[in-house]
């Protein structure tokens, strides 16, 4: 059973959520008002969150029908019959209960701007797949990744230090909100032709392969002209320049989604974008702090 609420949470994508409070937690820290607590409950909340984002979505997708025997990809919980429909709903309140136990803390600390944030995160979350209209099923997924993901996650996590949100947290947002789009991008160019069949209107569904495969580039892409374009305006020191020792991991992964269209090379892509946000979100920190300590 522990394996199976495992795999429901999808710990391969998890890093989405990881990645935006480290380089807040760099920003936090280069401004010298980094502390310990308000660090470690943030990422525990943003995790749990992202979990939660991940069980509605799977007990979503089993109902309207869109992980079926053909999807490619890993094991879907609910529509293979391993964990019920009202297990799932279990799970969904555990993991936002876990997030809102965090909030309150946070709201005590850093003011009620967090409640709105956690209230708008969650609401949104269960707007993705559920409901009777959900957004990820007309083409909007990706709106809701790169501003939850991106900016929400990353700007958020930065204002619970001192309640304030610079612009290099805006920025470092873009980026994170690109790299967490373009995992998303990824699930769904693998799932081209099982959610086509379902109804569920991606933005890939949408746009076709070779749109989806563009878009993705784009992203993965964009992340790179923020952090240069940041450097040269001088928001993000000359220090982050460190990033770009990923590039090497950025573009096998975008040769890798034009060229292949079988199941293990694209839930290779998949991973593998999630491992380059953490490893962008990494060296962008370890740029700030140099920045700040060397």
């Amino acid at each position: 059973m522990i394996r199976s609420w495992l795999l429901a949470a999808r710990p391969a994508t998890l890093w989405a959520s990881v990645a935006p409070v480290f380089v807040a937690a760099a920003l936090a820290a280069g401004d010298d008002v980094f502390a310990w607590p308000r660090f470690a409950v943030t990422l525990v909340a943003a995790m749990a969150i992202q979990i939660g984002v991940n069980f509605a979505n799977d007990v979503a997708d089993a109902a309207r029908g869109a992980d079926t025997e053909e999807r490619i990809g890993p094991t879907r919980a609910v529509a293979s019959g391993l964990i019920s429909a009202r297990q799932m709903w279990i799970g969904i309140a555990v993991a936002f209960g876990v997030a809102a136990v965090g909030g309150i803390y946070l709201i005590a600390v850093a003011g009620p701007a967090i409640a709105v944030i956690g209230i708008a995160s969650i609401i949104a979350a269960l707007g993705y797949t559920n409901g009777p209209t959900p957004y990820g099923y007309r083409g909007l997924g990706e709106v809701f990744v790169f501003v939850f993901f991106g900016l929400v996650a990353t700007v958020g996590a930065r204002y619970v230090f001192d309640r304030t949100a610079p612009v290099e947290a805006w920025l470092a947002g873009v980026v994170m909100g690109l790299l967490a789009t373009a995992i998303l991008l990824a699930n769904n160019v693998r799932d081209l032709e099982t959610d086509s069949a379902a109804g569920k209107e991606t933005l890939v569904v949408r746009v076709g392969r070779r749109g989806g495969v563009a878009i993705y580039s784009a992203a993965v892409g964009g992340a790179y002209a923020v952090i240069l374009l940041a450097i040269i305006s001088g928001w993000m020191p000359v220090w982050t320049l460190l990033s770009l020792v990923t590039l090497p991991v950025a573009v096998p992964l975008i040769k890798t989604i034009r060229s292949e269209t079988a199941g293990p090379p694209l839930i290779a892509v998949l991973k593998g974008t999630a491992r380059l946000q953490l490893l962008v979100a990494m060296l962008l920190s370890a740029g700030i702090l140099a920045d700040r300590f060397i």
